[in-house]
C-alpha cells in the first residue's frame, strides 16, 4: 500500500484491501483476491451494487437501470465503475471471509457437447486430473478467449459429481464465444478458464425454506444447488420456479421430473410466457416471478436464490421485497449480463 492508496473495509466479512486513486473498487478487490459481487463489470447490470457506509467515491459512466440517482443519493455505489476518494467502508454481505476457495487459472478439455435445444448447448469439460479445482455449487468461472476477453458461465454441476464441469450455453447471435460453441468447437478442444468466482451459493447455516427462481439458462447454477442439497441430504422445503418464453426453453424439464420422484422437499412450477396454440401448453403462464407472488403472499420467512436475465432478477428483487416482505439480505442473485445487454443498455 502506498501513501496515496485508500483502504477499503468490507462488512460484515471484515475483509480489507487497498484501492489506488482512479482505480475501480471492484478491480482493486479482485486484484487482491476479494470476492466482491459483480456481473458485467461495465455499469450495466447493478450486480455489484452495495451500500457505502463511510467515505466518498467518484462514479464513472453507468446506466441508470443499474444505479438510479435516488439510489446514489441514498449511499449506494457500483463498485465496477466507482473509485475511492477516501478510505471506505462498504456493506457487502455477499463477500465471504478470508478462508474462501482459491481462484485458479487452468486448461480444460471439451469432453462432450449435447445440443438440448436449437440455441442451448450443454458442455461437459474435464479439468486436469491433478489440479484439485474446488468450488461451491452455484459459482462460476470465466472463459478466457484467445484475444484475452472473458465470458462468465456458471457451473451446472455440483462439486461432488467429480472432476467434470458442466455448463449450459445459450447461443447469442454474433457472440464471440457462443458462435464458436455452436460452430467450430470440437470434442477434445482445450479451453482456458479461471475461477471459481461469485457469491451465489447456498447459505447452509439457514434453515429457511427456499424459492429457486430461474429464467432460461439461469437454471444452470440452480441445478448445481439442487444436486448439492441432495448430496448433503438436506431437507429444507424448496420451490423451483423456472420460466421460459416457449415450452422448449425448459430444456431440463425431464431431469427435474426425475428428481421430484426422489426429492420430497422439492416442488416444481414451470412457467411459460409466450406459448403458441400449437404447443398446447397447459401450465402456468406469464412472468415467472409473478407466479411466485401468486403462490407466496408472504416471503418474510424465506430465502430466494434467483438466476437469469437482469430484467427478471431486478423485477423479482424489487417486487419480492416490496410486495411480499422478503428481507433484502435474503435475496441471492446471479444475473446473466451478455455483451448484447451492455450495448442495448
Amino acid at each position: 500500500m502506498t501513501s496515496a492508496d485508500f483502504s477499503v473495509l468490507v462488512q460484515p466479512s471484515g475483509r480489507r484491501f487497498e484501492a489506488a486513486p482512479g482505480e475501480a473498487i471492484l478491480a482493486a478487490g479482485i486484484r487482491q483476491g476479494i470476492g466482491l459481487p459483480y456481473g458485467c463489470k461495465d455499469g450495466a447490470c447493478g450486480s455489484c451494487k452495495c451500500k457505502l457506509l463511510s467515505g466518498s467515491v467518484q462514479h464513472g459512466a453507468h446506466q441508470t437501470k443499474a444505479l438510479s440517482p435516488e439510489e446514489e443519493a441514498n449511499g449506494y455505489v457500483l463498485t465496477c465503475c466507482a473509485s475511492a476518494q477516501s478510505d471506505l467502508v462498504l456493506d457487502a454481505p455477499q463477500v465471504v471471509p478470508a478462508d474462501a476457495l482459491p481462484v485458479k487459472k487452468m486448461p480444460v478439455r471439451v469432453n462432450a457437447m449435447v445440443r438440448k435445444t436449437a440455441d442451448v448447448m450443454v458442455l461437459q469439460l474435464q479439468v486436469p486430473a491433478n489440479d484439485g479445482f474446488t468450488y461451491r455449487a452455484g459459482q462460476y468461472v470465466e472463459f478466457i478467449l484467445r484475444d484475452g476477453t472473458r465470458r462468465s458461465y456458471s457451473m451446472a454441476s455440483a462439486p461432488h459429481t467429480g472432476q467434470g464441469l458442466e455448463f449450459h450455453i445459450r447461443q447469442m447471435p454474433g457472440g464471440k464465444f457462443t458462435d464458436h460453441v455452436f460452430g467450430g468447437m470440437k470434442e477434445k478442444e482445450i479451453l482456458r478458464v479461471e475461477g471459481p468466482y461469485g457469491s451465489f451459493f447456498l447459505r447452509e447455516q439457514s434453515s429457511k425454506p427456499i424459492i429457486f427462481l430461474a429464467s432460461g439458462t439461469g437454471m444452470a447454477p440452480i441445478k448445481a444447488l439442487i444436486e448439492h442439497m441432495q448430496h448433503k441430504a438436506m431437507a429444507r422445503p424448496c420451490a423451483l420456479y423456472w420460466g421460459g418464453r416457449r415450452p422448449a426453453d425448459l430444456y431440463l424439464h425431464d431431469w427435474i421430473q426425475q428428481q421430484l420422484a426422489t426429492t420430497p422437499w422439492l416442488r416444481y412450477v414451470p412457467v411459460v410466457s409466450d406459448a403458441s396454440a400449437e404447443e398446447h401448453w397447459d401450465g402456468r403462464t406469464g412472468f415467472v416471478h409473478h407466479a411466485v407472488l401468486e403462490d407466496f403472499a408472504d416471503l418474510s420467512g424465506h430465502q430466494v436464490y434467483a438466476c437469469g436475465a437482469p430484467v427478471v432478477i431486478d423485477a423479482a428483487r424489487r417486487d419480492f421485497c416490496a410486495q411480499a416482505q422478503l428481507p433484502p439480505e435474503e435475496f441471492f442473485a446471479d444475473a446473466f449480463t451478455s455483451e448484447a445487454d451492455k450495448v442495448a443498455g
